[in-house]
């Protein structure tokens, strides 16, 4: 049985001229918890977009549960694959149990009404991010935390193996970070498959199994939080000297290192 749920081999990804993504090559086991981490501009997004097929790769393949994504249908794929992008944007009021239901349109027939089973799928997203008593606010009226959560109740009424999150902790004060964080960790222990972006490098230490590293060459590495998050790797994807980083980071960096810097 396969236990690979992601796999990009060789993948490259151009923006005009430059090249973004450079041949990557990984795998992503089910229910892991993975970490994207690395500079503004390097490909983080664009990567969560080329693993939900918002964006097609220049060259390579990428597999979902061992299958090319071009051949799961426009159905098939939003009940496999959830996308929580940063922002998003809800041009009228609508309350929000009626924007979490979008996340059932995957399974519904143009045109057709809610079944018992949408219902019960949106009111189980719902209580899992802990929303259930702002189901008639309206969207525009809510803090950054509750709509981070909203995000990602549509995400969850979509019922995904794997759930992609761009950078949800943003803007949010240190006790929603604590939430959310605690909120990924409660999904992934219920069987999904996390990959998120980040930015707060002491977060991912404390949470993440694995982190996807890209850096501005364009270059990446993968593996254990313990390989990739080390100060040597970390000071030349963020450009800024080791020592300086371990004033900031978690991580103590010794004389040895600074001097070779």
């Amino acid at each position: 049985m396969n236990s690979t749920i992601l796999e990009f081999r060789n993948v490259s990804f151009s923006r005009g001229p430059r090249l973004l993504l450079d041949r990557m090559s990984f795998g992503i086991e089910k229910q892991e918890m993975i970490a994207l981490v690395g500079p503004n501009g390097v490909g983080k997004t664009t990567l969560l977009k080329l693993a939900s097929r918002l964006l097609p790769p220049a060259s390579g393949e990428i597999l979902l549960d061992g299958k090319p994504l071009p051949s799961w249908s426009r159905r098939e794929l939003p009940r496999a694959v959830a996308l929580v992008p940063q922002e998003l944007e809800i041009p009228f009021n609508f309350p929000v149990e009626e924007i979490v239901a979008q996340g059932r349109v995957p399974y519904q027939p143009l045109f057709a009404t809610s079944t018992l089973q949408d219902r019960e799928a949106v009111e189980g997203a719902m209580q899992a991010v802990d929303i259930v008593g702002l189901r008639r606010r309206f969207y525009s009226e809510l803090s950054g935390g509750e709509r981070q959560r909203v995000k990602i109740a549509i995400g969850l009424a979509q019922q995904p193996k794997l759930m992609l999150l761009d950078e949800p902790t943003q803007h949010l004060d240190i006790g929603r970070q604590i939430e959310l964080i605690d909120l990924l960790r409660r999904l992934n222990a219920s069987g999904i498959t996390i990959i998120s972006a980040m930015h707060d490098l002491n977060l991912v230490a404390e949470t993440f199994s694995s982190v996807i590293m890209l850096t501005p060459e364009p270059s990446w590495i993968a593996g254990s939080t313990a390989d990739v998050m080390r100060p040597d790797l970390l000071a030349r994807a963020f450009s800024v000297a080791p020592k300086a980083l371990g004033r900031y980071f978690f991580a103590p960096v010794s004389e040895e290192l600074a001097q070779v810097w």
